[in-house]
């Protein structure tokens, strides 16, 4: 469980997971750089923030090679960049058929591209041993309401990890996580209300969950941190759910 000598690359890396990644990766002992669109003000012998668009390959070969001449390597890699997007979350009432496709393209690209140009990144400076870990969902392997974009675009990202894990072995592994639900900007105004309390859905939600509760964003990092480190070596090509039971639930 430990990662001392090791670098680590976070994509989304100041959303409320990835933040939470990022530092228990550091805590592990890792050198950690910090993605985002809008670069983080982290800079120290072990920290460094970097500025890109996990859709522009450009901009992520720049971040690369500004790891590689501070830390001449790279080791780790977690997609934590993705999410739903405006537009792409059915409305209460509205058709499937109202969907926009704009949107749809969109939280696709976001997820399953965002996924992939990294991973060939940053991926192709890794030597062997190196690690991959994206986030999936818990709604990529069940039909969850409203987010059909979100659901298709996180079960992309599973099936695109476990080919990635028979392509990259026996250098790189490759696995995934798939956490239950959390609360985060984008998902806020559908779990909570106003006061904080919990709305209808976020009362469904809590009640198919064995947990009761909805989870905490450093409750994720435990299972990253094992699946970047040697106590993983022999695991690759596996999406671990960390859910407080959502998957296991029936509902009944």
């Amino acid at each position: 469980m430990k990662l001392a000598g090791r670098v680590a690359i976070v994509t989304g890396g100041t959303g409320a997971l990835g933040s939470a990644m990022a530092d228990g990766l550091a805590a592990a002992g890792a050198r950690v750089a910090v993605l985002a669109r809008r670069a983080p003000e982290v800079d120290g012998p072990d920290r460094l923030g970097l500025s890109a668009d996990v859709l522009r390959r450009d901009e992520l070969v720049a971040a690369r090679d500004r790891v590689l001449e501070r830390w001449g390597r790279v080791d780790v890699l977690v997609n934590a960049a993705g999410g739903n997007v405006p537009g792409a979350t059915l409305e209460p009432g509205q058709s499937v058929f109202e969907l926009s496709e704009e949107a749809f393209r969109g939280v696709v690209d976001l997820n399953l591209v965002g996924t992939l140009l990294p991973a060939q990144t940053f991926g192709a400076a890794m030597r062997d041993g190196g690690a991959i870990v994206n986030v999936s969902s818990m709604a990529a392997a069940r039909a969850i309401t409203r987010v059909v974009g979100y659901s298709a675009a996180k079960a992309a990202v599973e099936n695109l990890t476990r080919w990635l894990a028979v392509e990259l072995a026996p250098a790189v592994r490759v696995n995934a996580i798939a956490p239950g639900f959390f609360v985060g900007e984008q998902n806020r105004r559908l779990l909570l209300d106003d006061d904080g309390g919990l709305t209808e859905r976020g009362r469904a939600i809590v009640a198919h969950t064995p947990a009761g509760r909805f989870g905490e964003a450093d409750e994720l990092v435990s299972t990253i941190v094992w699946l970047c480190g040697p106590g993983a070596r022999f695991v690759t090509g596996a999406v671990v759910p960390v859910d407080g039971g959502f998957g296991a639930s029936s509902g009944v």
